[in-house]
């Protein structure tokens, strides 16, 4: 059980926030397994609260005592060290046994900075995304890399000690030098009283000697400074402390949940758009009557219009769908009469040739008319990922916007390959 006895409303609302998390039914089925990884931890965070159980990291760079630490503080040597860097390889996590502990657990961490140790430090990362307090271990003044690191931690809100292990090194004038140092370059990120001193794994007091040829006494070690300060804050705001971790957790992943929900709509939209185009491009020209012709390509636009509609999940009425058309035809053809002139006049030469010259004119005419479609279904699809909104400088600079973004020859290109097949199939 979690020590304390404030924060069950904390601890309520984080479970009930992951429980919605995992049961959104807005999430569609592929980008739930994209992050099945993700709602892996989502169960183990859930299971975390519910057993009430507090997860205490050591984070910091290879070799400066972060498995003796975690040793020092459960009094037995459970946690492999080693005086090779590397040693710890994945994250590993121990039952803190001491009678008053109840479900507070150790866990320790691959080092930061370890040459070719990509893989361990995307493992320490993500072990420290889940604890609910860190413990930051350095054994000297701060390197660039450690300093980058605390900025990243603080600025995703997590908990911290900064802890300066291995002062048995340094004498006390020094020790007094490294503290003030520390806090002036952690200021703004750690409290004063969040850093502390240990010596986690002595070898010899400082200027101890051998005597007679014999080694010098072995020094215990010291983390009662740090142990006090834990459990000072574990007795105070331990359930807190898990409900806000929960509570991050979930922000995060909902963050990503959103993006890739919008990457996965964007991906449907896109798709549904080209195969709109693709219709709308044959229609027009295999069809020999302009007037057809643009009854035609009204009909497809606002059926690609409903279409996105319902994947951004703001579905509209078919009339609703003929006005955001009109709107976006009309911009189109301030910005680009040329566009809508090639099309007009290939519509004629159809109609005064009696259809004799399809052969010649369906080509472009379709991609043409392919092209003006892909414009529309740019500007529906910002239109309602912005949730049915242009913004508050309107229609025409989203027009403007997209016109300008987009590689017209490239989409002319795309468009005859796309219409070949199909219109030497209507020919035959």
């Amino acid at each position: 059980m979690i020590i304390g006895s404030a924060g069950d409303d904390h601890l309520a609302m984080a479970r009930e926030s992951l429980r919605d998390l995992l049961d959104d039914p807005r999430v569609p089925d592929q980008v739930r397994g994209q992050l099945q990884h993700d709602y892996d931890g989502v169960r183990q965070m859930l299971d975390k609260l519910e057993h009430g159980h507090v997860h205490l990291a050591v984070f910091g760079r290879v070799g400066v005592g972060k498995s003796s630490l975690l040793n020092a503080l459960l009094g037995e040597r459970r946690f492999s060290t080693s005086p090779l860097h590397g040693e710890t390889r994945t994250a590993t996590l121990t039952h803190w046994v001491e009678e008053r502990s109840g479900g507070v657990f150790l866990i320790d961490t691959p080092g930061i900075d370890e040459v070719g140790g990509e893989e361990r430090e995307a493992a320490a990362r993500e072990a420290a995304a889940r604890a609910d307090l860190l413990m930051f271990v350095v054994e000297a003044d701060l390197t660039a890399v450690e300093i980058g690191a605390l900025r990243d931690l603080a600025d995703a809100r997590r908990p911290l000690l900064l802890v300066l292990n291995k002062v048995d090194r340094y004498s006390e004038e020094e020790c007094r030098e490294l503290l003030d140092r520390l806090a002036e370059r952690t200021d703004g990120l750690i409290a004063a009283n969040n850093i502390i001193t240990v010596s986690a794994d002595p070898r010899t007091a400082v200027g101890g000697r051998a005597t007679r040829g014999q080694p010098p006494s072995p020094v215990a070690a010291d983390v009662e400074r740090l142990r006090t300060r834990l459990w000072n804050i574990l007795e105070t705001e331990g359930k807190t402390l898990a409900a806000l971790n929960a509570s991050l957790f979930a922000g995060r992943l909902s963050e990503t949940l959103g993006r890739r929900i919008v990457k996965e709509k964007r991906r449907l939209a896109q798709r549904i758009v080209r195969t709109y185009c693709i219709a709308k491009g044959v229609a027009v020209a295999v069809n020999p009557v302009p007037v057809a012709d643009l009854a035609a390509a009204a009909l497809v636009d606002a059926g690609m219009v409903v279409h996105l509609s319902r994947v951004y999940g703001l579905p509209m009425t078919r009339r609703e769908a003929g006005s955001l058309v009109t709107v976006i035809v009309t911009q189109m053809a301030a910005l680009m009469g040329t566009v809508w002139a090639v099309h007009l006049v290939s519509s004629a030469l159809k109609l005064g040739t009696g259809g004799m010259s399809v052969v010649l004119t369906a080509g472009a005419q379709g991609a043409v008319a392919y092209y003006s479609t892909y414009i529309v279904g740019q500007a529906a699809e910002r239109y309602f990922a912005a949730g049915k909104s242009w913004g508050d400088a309107g229609p025409r600079a989203v027009m403007a916007e997209i016109l300008e973004s987009i590689d017209r020859d490239s989409i002319l290109r795309q468009a005859r390959d796309d219409l070949k097949g199909h219109l030497t199939g209507a020919r035959g």
